[in-house]
């Protein structure tokens, strides 16, 4: 009987290669069901039904905290140090420095009642599952416009050690391309409540095996995988996200930067890389020039905190006709160049609308001649060799240059190259860029991998195995850069 024939007639050989093949059917099957399992609503079933709705209740609270007692108009440094732990039945919630995400989310023009729902509404949070490389988990709430992000000890540690200048950016550059972190908390969950869950799962096996899982569990409490747990609150890059039809995650490099696009009409959301975007270009035409500015003043920024990997989120949907043609006045327009790139710019401003940016018409007439008088200046990036401001990259090295530099008549030349993001009915206008054709969700968010000890040995590490390609790990001064060079590549 040849091998073939015995495969079939059920011998060793045959019985051998179906196990094998079953197997990699198996790991198959589940590896392209998580694959596909982008976003998907965390039910009573789900592994993280528990951890997420002690979340909710402990943000309601929180929140209920803040709504209570309102941040100061000036913050102390008291404000950035507090920590406020509230005892719930199961569980406990810890704040990090409350009053200076509230005030933040204030200049951000949302209010405490409407994050407060947001967070703690009655529909589920939904899990996003990506193709990224972390191993934090990710929850949206149910109207999908925050993020919570599991994040571990030392990225916490890091982001509140620099909120102070993080904010001072903010204030400076309130249109910046930064995610908007509007909360850290950690959360401790009773080792009661864990090991009571579990025992409604172990009832459904039979004695013995009761008792082996009984067994283990009480060995596994030593290290239970959710009594602790950091996260982080931000504003989601792309809400709305009804209409956007394509969504990337750029880091300016060629090595692991492919994702497989979903077949057409799929309603699975996937997150593609640089490669997928190859040949494409963001249009904005008179934006570009604020763009190219944008992205070098916040990668500066990263650079000085010496950090790496972060990403260039970019989505983009098309334009219906009628918002083609906003009816912006001329007032609006220079406010929103003025916000952008004057240094000493305050996002909150008494009497202004809650979508920052947007200048009353009856401002208008005050606005314009307080620009016409010369009391203000305000820039976008220009070139050292020409008039074309798409240049602004060439020969600069990736530091801050000074604002407020150029004439009132550059001002008056180039107040159609600016940023018009702040639509103003629009629930996110703060990551949000109007082309001729498509709008463009922008973000730039991981921002804490520092260059450390460990990220020069990856980096020589990579070199050697990646002779010749752009992969990820490179210093933060190389990192800017290139993120900056790809912004210019692939803009028009």
């Amino acid at each position: 009987m040849s091998q073939t024939e015995m495969e079939m007639s059920g011998g060793p050989a045959g019985m051998t290669r179906r196990t094998g093949t079953v197997k990699r059917a198996m790991w198959g099957g589940l590896r392209q069901q998580w694959k596909l399992l982008g976003l998907f609503e965390i039910d009573q079933q789900h592994e993280f039904y528990s951890l997420t709705s002690m979340m909710k209740e402990g943000l309601s609270a929180a929140v209920q905290t803040t709504i209570d007692n309102p941040p100061p108009d000036e913050l102390s440094e008291d404000d950035y140090r507090l920590e406020v732990t509230q005892i719930h039945k199961d569980f406990k919630m810890e704040t990090f420095a409350g009053p200076v995400f509230a005030s933040l989310r204030r200049s951000l023009g949302m209010t405490e009642k409407e994050y407060q729902h947001s967070l703690s509404s009655d529909g589920s949070y939904l899990q996003f599952i990506s193709n990224s490389k972390s191993k934090a988990d990710f929850f949206l709430t149910n109207d999908k416009c925050f993020f919570l992000k599991t994040q571990n000890k030392r990225e916490v540690k890091f982001l509140l050690s620099n909120l102070r200048i993080y904010m001072e950016h903010l204030e400076k550059y309130p249109h910046s391309l930064l995610v908007k972190f509007l909360g850290v908390h950690r959360i401790n969950i009773s080792h009661r409540r864990k090991v009571q869950t579990d025992y409604r799962l172990l009832f459904i096996g039979i004695a013995c095996v009761m008792i082996i899982i009984y067994y283990l569990q009480l060995c596994s409490c030593l290290v239970l995988p959710f009594s602790q747990k950091y996260f982080i609150l931000m504003q989601s890059v792309f809400y709305p996200d009804d209409r956007i039809n394509a969504r990337y995650d750029i880091k300016g490099c060629e090595v692991s930067r492919w994702t497989d696009p979903t077949p057409e009409g799929s309603q699975v959301i996937v997150v593609l890389k640089d490669l997928n975007f190859k040949g494409q270009y963001i249009t904005l035409d008179q934006q570009r020039p604020w763009l190219l500015r944008q992205v070098e003043i916040d990668t500066s920024f990263l650079q000085r905190l010496n950090v790496l990997d972060y990403s260039l989120l970019v989505g983009h949907q098309p334009l219906h006709q009628d918002e083609r043609h906003q009816g912006l006045s001329f007032a609006t327009l220079v406010m929103r160049t003025k916000k952008s790139v004057i240094t000493g710019s305050s996002p909150t401003h008494a009497g202004m609308p809650t979508v920052p940016g947007v200048v009353p018409e009856e401002d208008s007439t005050l606005l314009v001649s307080e620009m016409d008088g010369g009391t203000e200046s305000c820039s976008v990036a220009e070139s050292r060799g020409g008039s074309d401001p798409g240049s602004a990259l060439s020969g600069r090295t990736c530091t801050e240059q000074p604002a407020g530099s150029v004439t009132d008549s550059m001002v008056l030349r180039d107040f159609q190259a600016q940023n018009r993001r702040l639509l103003p009915n629009f629930k996110n206008p703060l990551h949000v860029i109007d082309g001729p054709e498509h709008r463009y969700f922008v973000g730039i968010i991981d921002i804490f991998t520092v260059y450390s000890f460990k990220k020069r040995m990856e980096h020589w590490w990579k070199r050697l195995r990646h002779p010749g390609q752009a992969f990820s790990t490179v210093s933060p001064t190389s990192y800017c850069l290139r993120l900056c060079q790809w912004v210019q590549d692939h803009t028009k």
